[in-house]
């Protein structure tokens, strides 16, 4: 198996190949969950930790597991590490948890947990599975905090509302008012906003691929303009 760069591995988790803006995996809680930021933290939270925890033990075992086995138990190891968690939020974290309800359990389909081990976890050593379950949770979680920021802000005119939830009282006070007397925007907290500023966020991130593409195409053409100006003089015997 050739070297794993982590700086690809970086790039791919959170920009080129991000689970939720390239792959568009794992839509369902994306979208269901995201009206507000402490929401989407918290299973963004949720998913990054059973990412990590089945990519690690899909790398321990993938030298033992058979073919003929190995996506039933790839599958159980999801839901273990699902259940795991549920337990913790459970014990720390009860509001948030009844607020995620369905949610929760529903990470062990999420595509994007199933892809990973079996596309990369299960073919690669313990450390690079484990950074590559990490970084892929990160893109997920910070796509789905952006975009329960976004929400939220239209939605209620603040941010960060009800953060005790996750962080305990001490998070009590984080909600900030961004616009007094705001006239709350239904829409936005709704599923159909969700479904729009997905897509907003999606059509801002393929504008910036498309401007790095011009850049480094104007950046290769100038390139073989300065390489044909090179003369050679003197005299060549």
């Amino acid at each position: 198996m050739a070297d794993v760069s982590y700086k690809d591995l970086s790039l791919n988790g959170l920009w080129k190949n991000n689970p939720a803006l390239v792959q568009l995996l794992g839509l369902c809680p994306l979208l269901a969950v995201s009206g507000t930021v402490v929401n989407a933290l918290g299973l963004g939270v949720a998913t990054t930790m059973v990412l990590i925890l089945s990519n690690t033990s899909v790398s321990l075992i993938r030298n033992v597991v058979s073919d003929t086995v190995r996506l039933p138990t790839f599958v159980m190891i999801i839901a273990s590490a699902v259940t795991c968690i549920e337990l913790l939020m459970q014990a720390f974290a009860y509001e948030l948890f009844l607020i995620l309800g369905i949610f929760l359990p529903l990470i062990t389909t999420n595509c994007v947990i199933l892809g990973r081990a079996d596309g990369f976890a299960a073919k690669h050593a313990l450390g690079p599975s484990m950074y590559d379950g990490f970084i892929m949770g990160v893109g997920f979680a910070a796509v789905l905090v952006v975009l329960g920021g976004l929400r939220e802000l239209t939605g209620t005119g603040a941010l960060f509302a009800n953060m005790d939830l996750l962080f305990g009282p001490a998070a009590a006070d984080w909600k900030l008012v961004v616009f007094p007397n705001y006239q709350p925007f239904l829409l936005a907290i709704l599923p159909p906003g969700a479904f729009i500023f997905t897509g907003l966020i999606i059509a801002v991130k393929n504008l910036i691929d498309a401007q790095i593409k011009k850049r480094e195409a104007a950046l290769k053409t100038d390139t073989v303009k300065e390489s044909r100006r090179v003369r050679v003089t003197g005299t060549v015997s």
